[in-house]
């Protein structure tokens, strides 16, 4: 059995930066100062908890905070992470170049010309994202690619073996 965490003996100032917490309109400081306050007064988490309204995890994580960051555990800190995952893989780069030379067709779509939100539809489909991406996002990974992106695309292309030197040349 874990042994009971208490927050440590609290300094005049602490103890009046919480009782100010206890006229919080923010419900999370509101929260924290209860339950640091009944810690200093020797109850245990579970106890604090039921009393609170939370579990006793989140009373020893209150006091973890508080620990670790003296006042400032006071106020919410964001939930984002610190390093943010990456949208797109960049190593599905090459697929994504040959995905954009084939005939959006041919992967059972209505259409003929690919477009920026077709291929983020595409891409997640095929689970080379977590989610569908944005136009933006797909025009922005395809720009680092050099791949330049106005309008709906489609790549002309013919049977005819002599195709390539007939466009480069404008004859035919």
């Amino acid at each position: 059995m874990k042994p009971t965490t208490f927050v440590r003996a609290l300094t005049a100032g602490e103890r009046q930066a919480l009782n100010r917490g206890l006229k919080s309109a923010d419900a999370f400081t509101l929260r924290r100062s209860q339950i640091l306050l009944a810690s200093a007064d020797g109850r245990g988490p579970a106890d604090i908890g039921r009393v609170v309204g939370v579990t006793a995890q989140a009373v020893r994580d209150a006091i973890r905070a508080f620990h670790a960051h003296g006042g400032a555990a006071l106020v919410k800190r964001s939930n984002a992470p610190k390093v943010p995952k990456a949208a797109w893989d960049r190593k599905r780069d090459d697929e994504l170049k040959e995905l954009l030379h084939r005939r959006p067709r041919e992967l059972g779509k209505a259409t003929s010309l690919w477009t920026l939100a077709l291929v983020a539809e595409v891409c997640h489909e095929k689970k080379w994202t977590d989610r569908a991406l944005s136009a933006e996002a797909i025009r922005l990974i395809l720009k680092r690619l050099g791949v330049g992106w106005k309008r709906a695309k489609h790549w002309i292309t013919s049977p005819d073996p002599e195709y390539a030197k007939k466009k480069r040349f404008g004859t035919g």
